[in-house]
């Protein structure tokens, strides 16, 4: 599994043009893709032969590489061509992989999903959502401190050191960014990323689960994590409610749909649509995306016009 980290599409030209020069592809070491089908009689002659799914960091990890292997040779198998990975070291690298055609399935956070619409013309295919009622499909991203920590509110942060996620996450940056300017009315997006104007330090993390671990190991006093995340964090074991402190809790923010690069066959993208709303893998559902059983989820048909909160949500926090 190839980790990618691209800042800018020139970058992500370079990269890979010498990855590709290594012959090696997009595996690392020459290693071959863990799903092995072979295209079958019936499968169209436009249709590639292979497709590669792209993972955000905070999914491109050892505990998740069960679930994702497990829904690789799935469609795989259902499609009858080979399905791949390639995990992304930052939100960005995700967005150039689809705009270079290097990726072709993609589950996005809300922001980095309205970034790849507008840079990489994704198409918005399945949402997860509890009980298949996509009303209720969403999440929270929630501001935590360690257990016995003194601070117990937004106001109480102020002077503190606070690790957002990614400068494009969703949860991880503009939810919480806007909840703060929500609160200290007259401060600005720039004011909370700039060490001295209300931290004493501020950092990006890189994934949810990296400030979730470095509060709790007391490395920093405050950082926000998405309420799924948490949730599959505390499920598998990897932490404790005792361990940390919720103390702000943001309203509900919709959930990002898987998307396909819309470059691929219309009967490919339809297909790849059905097996997810198809899917019923009651493993992947609560590990790797943290949706307990009882709440019985599933993926129901997503629609671009679901995240049009997220796109006034980026407004709100950084104007254009």
């Amino acid at each position: 599994m190839k980790h990618l980290k691209l800042k800018n599409a020139a970058a992500a030209m370079v990269f890979l043009a010498a990855l590709w020069g290594t012959g090696g592809g997009l595996y690392a070491g020459g290693r071959q893709p863990a799903n092995s089908a072979s295209p079958g009689s019936s499968v169209p002659s436009d249709w590639p032969k292979e497709l590669v799914m792209c993972y955000l960091p905070n999914e491109a990890t050892e505990e998740f590489a069960e679930y994702r292997s497990g829904i690789q040779n799935d469609l795989g198998a259902a499609l009858g061509i080979k399905v791949t990975e390639i995990n992304a070291a930052d939100y960005n690298a995700v967005v150039e992989a689809m705009r270079t055609g290097h990726a072709d399935i993609a589950s996005f956070g809300p922001v980095t999903y309205v970034q790849a619409v507008e840079r990489a013309g994704v198409e918005a295919m399945v949402v997860v959502a509890p009980f298949g009622d996509k009303s209720q499909a969403g999440y929270t991203s929630k501001i935590i401190v360690k257990a016995g920590s003194p601070i117990k509110t937004l106001q109480d942060l102020r002077g503190k050191t606070f690790a957002f996620v990614d400068p494009a996450s969703t949860s991880g940056n503009y939810v919480p960014t806007l909840e703060l300017m929500n609160t200290f009315r007259g401060m600005t997006n720039e004011d909370f990323h700039t060490n001295g104007k209300f931290f004493s330090s501020v950092s990006f993390s890189g994934r949810h689960q990296n400030g979730l671990q470095a509060v709790i190991n007391g490395d920093i006093d405050a950082a926000p994590v998405a309420s799924d995340i948490l949730d599959a964090e505390l499920a598998a074991g990897r932490v404790k409610t005792s361990d940390f402190v919720m103390i702000h809790q943001s309203p509900l923010i919709p959930n990002a749909p898987i998307s396909i690069r819309n470059g691929l066959p219309a009967d490919l993208k339809a297909r790849v649509k059905q097996f997810f709303l198809d899917y019923k893998n009651s493993g992947y559902f609560e590990f790797m995306l943290g949706w307990p059983p009882e709440r019985k989820p599933e993926f129901v048909e997503a629609n671009d016009r679901d995240l049009d909160y997220v796109r006034d949500l980026m407004a709100r926090v950084i104007p254009r």
